[in-house]
């Protein structure tokens, strides 16, 4: 007959009950329930407003291999990352695309232009910001002077198109986090400009709008990160270019101010 201790045990799912062998402990062997270990958040680092997750946490637990996925990211050098990209089957996006788009510029540029993930035109040709939002996001690095190319490297939060366009999920961002995480290490920018709410959300793990976000500089695993708006919303909002090019003279007063250092 159960005991009332083993009763409640069960109740709480904290079955089954493993008996310690004789030996271990003096008199009669003890009970040991074991259960699931409880998830216990990581709090970001107190020197920045940052964190190394996404705003919007994965749902589902990592696989136990997932740290050691991040570890090899994390020392792969330029060959070796854009290998691993072109082959990844880390989440559900790969099996829709047609290529994946690891990023492209300079790779040792001051300026990285992040956006949320490919389009349609992205998908197609393997390379990021292709279509119309790339052309006015060319148009708006020629108004400070910049080229793409040339000192300024452009990648994406996920790197396979998300289906019909729609926001990376939470997921999505998690499995391809250790890639920018490795390209930002490897660029060395002296700036991040992040373009969207998406790219603001996930690289500065908060909710706050774009708008709240505008106008200050953050920091992002250590370096100097601003805010402006998406491109593609861009061309459905037009009135807010002019917020957009206000953004972009706060961009070079603030590479500014860093090369002043």
């Amino acid at each position: 007959m159960k005991s009332r201790r083993d009763l409640m045990l069960e109740e709480m799912g904290l079955t089954p009950v493993w008996r310690l062998r004789g030996g271990a402990q003096s008199g009669a062997a003890a009970d040991v329930a074991v259960a699931p270990a409880p998830h216990v958040a990581t709090q970001p680092s107190q020197r920045q407003v940052v964190s190394e997750r996404p705003a919007i946490q994965d749902p589902q637990p990592r696989s136990p291999d997932a740290g050691d996925r991040r570890a090899a990211i994390m020392q792969m050098d330029w060959p070796a990352l854009k290998k691993d990209v072109s082959g990844c089957t880390a989440c559900a996006l790969h099996a829709k695309r047609t290529k994946t788009v690891f990023g492209v510029g300079d790779e040792n540029a001051d300026w990285l232009f992040v956006g949320e993930g490919p389009g349609a035109d992205e998908d197609a040709q393997g390379e990021p910001f292709v279509g119309q939002a790339g052309k006015l996001l060319d148009s708006m690095i020629a108004a400070i002077q910049l080229k793409r190319g040339v000192n300024v490297y452009i990648a994406n939060v996920v790197k396979c198109r998300p289906p019909g366009n729609r926001n990376p999920e939470a997921g999505e961002a998690l499995a391809c986090e250790p890639y920018l995480h490795r390209q930002i290490d490897l660029i060395r920018p002296k700036l991040i400009v992040a373009l969207g709410k998406v790219a603001a959300a996930n690289l500065l793990a908060t909710d706050a709008s774009v708008a709240s976000l505008r106008g200050k500089v953050h920091q992002y695993r250590g370096t100097p990160l601003i805010v402006t708006y998406h491109p593609a919303y861009l061309l459905r909002s037009l009135p807010e270019k002019a917020k957009a090019w206000t953004d972009l003279r706060f961009a070079i007063r603030t590479m500014e101010e860093l090369a002043g250092r």
